[in-house]
């Protein structure tokens, strides 16, 4: 059974203990601009990667079907790729979601698109993944399952993250272990240092860098003091998830334009401005200034509650 405290407060699970991989996700693949190849290549695309992504087993754990994880993933692909008659280049969403103790609502993990999305693919070649072995014998038909393993083992450490001070670190280390050993050839952005400021490289980078630290404790307390809290204590529970705004503008200052701080607001903007809403006008301004100093992208929702 999953060790985690809230599927003891939340369910009686002794009896439902099983052997179930550890996510629900769904997949869509969107090849509007692709011309010249079959459908049924989409379909199984989307298909495989599915069975891929929830037949898998990522952990040592053993998830009952009410433990597993929602992940939802788009592929938006755009074009060919030169020279392979199999290879396409395009962006990948994906979102995933965690439910708040004693309501029905889920609270967003990941809300992220990744643009650095280059692979190759065959309707008759089966997903497979080796954390020992990567790169496999073709880099771009590997370069699909590596982002696939990498964006899996980053919602296991956010959950885990989200239940326990720093609980998902192997995860974490586990997709930094895929981005050091990613694969490696013509086309093929994202894993590496010199591939930008704002990639799967850096985002790891980050979240593990003692540096960005308080962020993960500040997921701990924002989900399990904050919002499974929310049903008995509303009051203090916001005031603990806010207060943290504070910190995080500590790590900002100190690291500022972070990818790791983007792609937190990415996820949490929404939920932040929802409990900002509730506070008194007159007690708003000092977080949301912080807030549009941290998540400008989104400054002009935080300019709504002024």
């Amino acid at each position: 059974m999953r060790k985690k405290l809230f599927s003891i407060l939340f369910f009686c699970l002794s009896g439902f203990a099983g052997t179930a991989q550890e996510f629900n996700c769904k997949v869509d693949v969107k090849h509007d601009k692709i011309a010249g190849v079959d459908p049924i290549v989409f379909t199984t695309m989307q298909r495989n990667i599915t069975d891929f992504m929830n037949t898998h087993k990522w952990t040592n754990d053993d998830y009952a079907n009410n433990e597993k994880i929602d992940v939802n993933i788009l592929f938006n692909l755009s074009s060919r790729v030169s020279g392979d008659n199999d290879g396409y280049s395009g962006t990948m969403n994906i979102t995933s979601t965690r439910p708040v103790y004693n309501t029905s609502y889920t609270s967003p993990l990941i809300n992220y698109v990744d643009k650095d999305v280059t692979f190759s693919f065959s309707q008759f070649v089966p997903l497979q993944f080796d954390d020992n072995h990567i790169t496999g014998t073709n880099p771009l038909n590997s370069n699909l399952t590596a982002i696939l393993a990498y964006y899996a083992y980053l919602v296991l450490g956010l959950d885990y993250d989200s239940f326990a001070p720093l609980g998902g670190t192997q995860y974490l280390k586990k997709a930094q272990n895929v981005v050091n050993n990613a694969p490696d050839g013509s086309g093929i952005t994202g894993w590496k240092v010199l591939d930008g400021n704002k990639n799967r490289y850096w985002l790891i980078d980050q979240m593990l860098n003692t540096r960005f630290e308080e962020v993960r404790k500040y997921w701990y307390s924002f989900h399990r003091e904050g919002l499974d809290n929310m049903y008995n204590k509303p009051e203090d529970s916001r005031k603990k998830v806010l207060a943290g705004i504070f910190k995080l503008s500590t790590v900002n200052r100190e690291n500022p334009n972070s990818i790791y701080l983007q792609f937190f607001f990415n996820a949490k903007s929404d939920e932040l401005i929802k409990l900002i809403s509730q506070m008194p006008a007159t007690d708003r301004a000092p977080i949301l200034g912080l807030l549009s100093q941290m998540d400008v992208a989104n400054t002009q929702k935080y300019n709504s509650l002024k």
